[in-house]
């Protein structure tokens, strides 16, 4: 019996590991000042800071989400640590080497001397603690101990305080880096102690441009309407962009066009964008709502379809106001003919009427039940809108003794409601012959408005015309000194708003259509405040009270007995007595 092996080992060929995909965001994250795209101006100033040695000791960076600032803190900390390829560089430098100890451990997240923070997850006093514990010892390999805490603005009050005394007066040998997307959040207290650098949203045609030369590295080919779309929706920042130009690659498999990235953004189509507009800006109603339908079954969420109607009335706006504005790059070529055309056709009027029906819309379609129906009575609106004539056709129309129609005619045979402004006819509002009715004329009478004769008057008045606030200052805030309609002076107490009396007279001029002189003064002590008269006059009555010998009886046959209000009422004709202090309360 011949013998069967028990173990057999066999040799494969030697094969290289493949790596693990990285996502594009993180496979082309800039090393270099020279790879931050847009932010041009921010690049000189680091440069130019480092070249001449005037280094602060703490940076802010500002911008919105995916434009760059964790990045560009990691390539200032380079820059701070980098000892070059020999090792002998013992300044900072605007070209960090990228292949020191320094550079590589910063690359790789683990320098010991660079430490990043996340504030959104370490919001408290102890977090920022432990930093400064270690800010007194000297840096372990490089030359600088260096702090990157992100999202800055969301530690506490507390941690903020902690942090002041070291930003004034750090060590030589520590730098802060912040950043943040909420500038307004962080205390002036700290913006004061840091340089800031707002970093710039990229322009849709520099990112469009990044994005193509990276999909050339990556192997894929894009046309270039759907890098533009990309770069469009990417709003400015590059992470978010990157983030786009990966799935789309995934999307159309290497090969991506327009109408996979639409798909893809569940975006409406430019061309039936711009026929959804002419057809309701020339009160085609039926076309219209079929346009809208047929965007809905392809896949357009309606409030991204009234969001795109927006984004063409804004910019139909300013190609009429700016006609330059039609050579936009970013836009194809056939939208930026037929936008001219488009724009060249309606009026400032109409388009500014257009974009705040629209704009009312789009709430109204995010919040509605349906976003369909809520579309499409939006659409309805907008067409019905064209029956109305313009504010300057209207005037021109009462000047000439026309009528002016109140709009909403039916819709014509063909879809459109009848009568009304019609782009396709120049924006003519169309009004009917018939006489106007007479007006009956108002003879002329007094002001309606009879102004207060007295200082307690004028509070009163205040109060009517629901000016509560007013009133209530007069009455507890101020010693009158003089009065008299139309003129006010008077003696503030010190927690008075310093612009009340400007305020004041400005809000009496509107409700009497008469000039008002409201000045305070602190020459004169003045009467005491309404609210102390008040008090002075309830005393005098508890006290006139406390005397009468009703009450004197009542308070000695009930024990304890207080008197916490006085009434005043009218005494009756057959009444003994004319002053009746009224009952006691208790």
């Amino acid at each position: 019996m011949s013998d069967i092996p028990t173990h057999v080992e066999t040799a494969l060929p030697a094969e290289t590991k493949a790596e693990p995909y990285r996502v594009l965001a993180r496979k082309y994250r800039p090393t270099r000042f020279e790879d931050l795209i847009g932010q041009a101006a921010l690049v000189r100033t680091l440069r130019n800071a480092i070249a001449s040695g005037r280094l602060a000791s703490a940076y802010i960076l500002t911008g919105v989400r995916g434009i760059g600032k964790t990045t560009t803190a990691r390539i200032i900390a380079r820059a701070f640590t980098c000892t070059g390829a020999d090792g002998t560089l013992t300044q900072p430098t605007a070209e960090p080497c990228g292949v020191c100890p320094n550079c590589r451990a910063i690359a790789e997240d683990r320098h010991v001397d660079v430490l990043e923070m996340d504030a959104a997850s370490r919001t408290g006093v102890n977090d920022i603690r432990e930093i400064l514990e270690g800010v007194r010892y000297r840096p372990t390999m490089a030359r600088a101990k260096i702090y990157i805490i992100d999202e800055v603005h969301m530690l506490s009050t507390a941690a903020f305080n902690a942090l002041l005394k070291t930003l004034e007066e750090p060590p030589e040998h520590v730098k802060f880096i912040f950043a943040t997307t909420e500038i307004r959040k962080v205390p002036v207290t700290v913006l004061s102690r840091c340089q800031r650098f707002d970093l710039r949203r990229v322009d849709a045609e520099e990112l469009s441009a990044h994005f193509a030369g990276l999909a050339a590295k990556e192997g894929a080919s894009l046309e270039d309407e759907a890098l533009k779309l990309i770069a469009r929706a990417a709003d400015g920042s590059v992470r978010d962009g990157l983030s786009l130009l990966d799935q789309a690659i995934a999307h159309g498999h290497g090969t991506v066009t327009a109408d996979q990235v639409r798909d893809m953004l569940g975006l409406a189509d430019r061309g039936l964008i711009f026929d959804l507009f002419e057809a309701a800006m020339s009160g085609r109603a039926a076309e219209a709502l079929d346009l809208l339908a047929r965007q809905y079954a392809m896949g357009a969420d309606p409030a991204t379809i009234v969001t795109d109607l927006l984004e063409l009335a804004h910019w139909l706006t300013r190609v009429r106001i700016v006609p330059a504005s039609a050579d936009d790059p970013t836009m194809p070529e056939a939208e930026r003919v037929r936008g001219k055309a488009m724009a060249e056709r309606l009026s400032m009027a109409v388009l500014t009427r257009t974009w705040q029906i629209l704009l009312k819309g789009l709430d109204e379609v995010r919040l509605a039940p349906a976003p369909l129906s809520a579309a499409e009575m939006v659409l309805i609106r907008l067409i019905y809108a064209q029956d109305l004539p313009t504010p300057g056709e209207a005037l021109k129309a009462l000047a000439s003794g026309r009528s002016v129609p109140a709009g909403g005619g039916a819709p014509a045979p063909g879809g459109a409601p009848s009568g009304g402004a019609r782009m396709a006819v120049g924006e003519t509002a169309v009004f009917s012959s018939a006489p106007p009715a007479p007006v009956p004329q108002a003879e002329p009478t007094a002001s309606a408005v009879i102004l207060p004769a007295s200082f307690p008057a004028l509070v009163a008045f205040l109060s009517e015309q629901n000016e509560a606030r007013m009133a209530m200052h007069l009455h507890q805030d101020v010693h009158l000194i003089s009065y008299e309609p139309g003129k006010l002076i008077f003696r503030p107490l010190p927690n008075l708003e310093r612009d009340f009396p400007h305020r004041l007279a400005q809000r009496l001029e509107a409700l009497t259509q008469r000039r008002w002189a409201v000045a305070p003064s602190a020459d004169e002590e003045g009467e005491p405040t309404l609210r102390r008269q008040e008090e002075e006059t309830e005393r005098r009555r508890e006290a006139d009270a406390a005397k009468h010998p009703l009450i004197r009886a009542v308070v000695e046959t009930f024990p304890g007995t207080t008197i916490t209000r006085v009434r005043m009422r009218e005494a009756a004709d057959d009444a003994p007595d004319a002053a009746d202090y009224g009952d006691p309360e208790e």
